[in-house]
């Protein structure tokens, strides 16, 4: 059952609504969503970590959407990396005796127990976005590959440094599996490069102030560094202020991932070298897809459980092509 997620996107991935949808605190926001026709689908519980992160707001739109187009009602909440708010939130779901549930989960590791436990219930989850440490309990698990989306984007930014000079790096949550498979992803390809050096790294946790007040601490040791690599775009636009307000954004290469609008538009404006685009809206069209077959048949679609989604570099040469996490040809 495919859908049209061109139109999805474009009807519904307005940050405005988005954040009214869903909360802009990331923890433990939650709202119901319910069509004009109630169709006989049940409802859904749409479960994802900070909607002020534009790249979560595209998740829960695009699976809001859906939803309704399958006719089911939602109720969206946040639980910020939380494991323990994620445990609430999904018992929550649980004792609602929701249909399914949609789950961009807390930690590989901190999320297994509360899928077990809704799966113990009767009630079917998708994973999208991250992936647990267990197989056999979700019905899919759809994740972006991070490792050739980090290749990719660790290339470009090496051409563009020259292949040479001094960097540091941004880190994600370190409880999110995606971060330390980003920072590898972007470490296979830089070591090879002699002489590029990485002199400093700082946990920023995805969050653009955690990634300004990070990329500030990093210039006061290193104030000649020569470029920026960070795991989320939000990290990297948090740089990007950094080196504004130090009056070295025209020195220092930086590099995204995630793809969303304001990286979009740095990238035009050449204070970013490159992002790299997840899949999300793919993505999280085909865990909606495989939920929606196995609550309405009982059935899963699906031959493997965790499906990976190839990542696009998005550069000054088709930045113009994206729009909301879409890339048009």
């Amino acid at each position: 059952m495919k859908r049209n997620i061109m139109s999805t996107i474009a009807a519904s991935a307005a940050a405005g609504l988005l954040l009214s949808a869903c909360g802009g605190d990331g923890n433990g926001t939650g709202t119901a969503n319910d069509p004009e026709e109630d169709g006989s689908g049940g409802q859904i519980a749409i479960i994802t970590v900070d909607p002020s992160n534009p790249y979560w707001a595209a998740e829960v739109s695009i699976a809001e959407e859906l939803a309704e187009e399958m006719g089911y009602t939602t109720t969206t909440s946040a639980h910020g990396n939380d494991p323990d708010e994620q445990t609430s939130l999904v018992e929550t779901a649980i004792n609602n005796q929701v249909d399914g549930i949609l789950l961009d989960p807390a930690g590989a590791d901190e999320s297994v127990a509360i899928v077990e436990q809704a799966v113990d219930a009767g009630i079917p989850v998708a994973l999208v976005n991250a992936e647990i440490s267990e197989t056999g309990l979700a019905e899919v698990q759809v994740v972006s590959n991070n490792a050739q989306g980090a290749t990719l984007g660790a290339e470009a930014w090496a051409e563009a440094m020259e292949y040479e000079g001094t960097y540091v790096e941004l880190f994600g949550n370190p409880s999110d599996n995606n971060a330390q498979v980003r920072s590898d992803g972007y470490a296979s390809v830089l070591d090879q490069y002699p002489d590029l050096e990485k002199v400093g790294e700082e946990i920023a946790n995805w969050d653009r102030q955690q990634g300004q007040t990070s990329m500030e601490q990093l210039l006061s040791r290193y104030p000649d560094v020569d470029g920026v690599i960070a795991g989320n775009d939000e990290m990297a636009l948090g740089a990007i202020n950094a080196l504004e307000e130090a009056g070295r954004i025209d020195e220092v290469a930086v590099l995204g991932f995630d793809g969303n609008n304001d990286a979009a538009d740095a990238v035009r404006d050449g204070t970013m070298v490159a992002t790299v685009l997840q899949p999300i809206a793919d993505g999280t069209q085909r865990a909606m897809e495989v939920l929606d077959e196995v609550i309405q048949t009982g059935e899963n679609p699906v031959d493997e459980e965790k499906i990976a989604l190839d990542c696009y570099l998005i550069t000054e040469d088709n930045v113009d092509q994206l729009d909301n996490f879409i890339l048009s040809d």
